[in-house]
């Protein structure tokens, strides 16, 4: 079994910068990915990603791939399709066994395996996913402006959204499950002094509805028992994301919902040989740039430990 100086798990925008800035650093990494691109691949539009005024899901996907695929070389092995699915860590090393059995060695790890939307489980949902529905403002939010739209969720996340869809949707809907709102006061606050919001609680969507996209919202107001059709254009989901985390067991500490505990500064978990970056991690925000930039300093981190010996 050869060793590596770092094994790379992901093929995301944080997974692929690492691979980038390993490489031109000449250190000896195995990357390894089930796909590339990461939660971007859906989106047909991204307004946010620097340097592309505006770019395809699927084209981030292959840029990114090419950009990995370049730096090919005795310095970076590329395993593709491949899924990890376990991994053990030693004194002087990390092990990383991908589902087909192969087990891969490394003096230093970084997890970039990102995470998964929690989708919104309602009829017409996946009907119109991308068609009017959409688990990102940041990509999607601008090509709705001037329509009304929906966001689903009642916590940070979703009032952030909401305050980035303010500065250009006609209105802004909130639905939370609950009564109480899970977002901090002062987000909160901010929402609810703009003319154009609304939050409605104690209120669950039913069933998204449309033609070729999106047109309306039946919701059901749980107080009352009634229900309600919002003439909307577009929905936005916040209801969580799913860490692609399960595959390494209890190696690294996590927090209440699976995502990988890291030092801000450098990236590093609770295990000395292991970094993670993107949407993995407990990082405040999960964005495409955030996550290149995590990984990228995760990975200046790994190359300075693995030259202090």
């Amino acid at each position: 079994m050869s060793m590596y100086d770092l094994i790379i798990v992901g093929g995301g925008p944080a997974g692929a910068a690492a691979a980038v800035y390993a490489a031109r650093k000449r250190l000896k990494t195995l990357f390894i990915t089930s796909e590339w691109g990461g939660q971007s691949t859906i989106s047909t539009d991204i307004q946010n990603w620097i340097g592309t005024p505006s770019i395809s899901g699927a084209d981030l996907a292959k840029a990114l791939r090419a950009h990995v695929e370049a730096y090919a070389s005795e310095w970076l092995t590329i395993v593709s399709p491949a899924l990890a699915n376990s991994l053990s860590t030693h004194d002087d090393r990390v092990e990383v066994t991908t589902k087909d059995g192969k087990n891969h060695a490394g003096k230093a790890l970084l997890i970039a395996t990102g995470a998964n939307r929690r989708k919104l489980e309602v009829p017409g949902a996946a009907e119109f996913d991308q068609k009017g529905l959409t688990y990102c403002a940041s990509c999607d939010g601008p090509l709705f402006a001037d329509k009304d739209v929906v966001v689903v969720g009642g916590g940070n996340a979703a009032f952030e959204t909401a305050l980035q869809l303010l500065a250009y949707c006609k209105t802004v809907t909130l639905l939370n499950r609950g009564t109480e709102l899970r977002a901090d006061a002062i987000t909160v606050e901010a929402a609810k002094s703009h003319e154009n919001m609304r939050i409605l609680t104690n209120t669950t969507p039913l069933e998204v509805l449309g033609d070729k996209f999106v047109t309306g919202l039946r919701i059901k107001h749980a107080d009352t028992g009634s229900e309600e059709t919002l003439p909307i254009e577009g929905v936005f989901v916040e209801i969580g994301l799913v860490p692609n985390t399960a595959w390494l067991g209890n190696a690294v500490d996590m927090n209440a919902v699976k995502q990988v505990k890291t030092d801000p500064r450098t990236g590093r978990t609770s295990h000395p040989r292991i970094w993670a970056a993107g949407d993995c991690t407990d990082s405040l925000y999960h964005q495409n740039n955030i996550a290149t930039g995590d990984a990228v300093r995760a990975l200046e981190d790994i190359y300075m430990a693995a030259h202090r010996g």
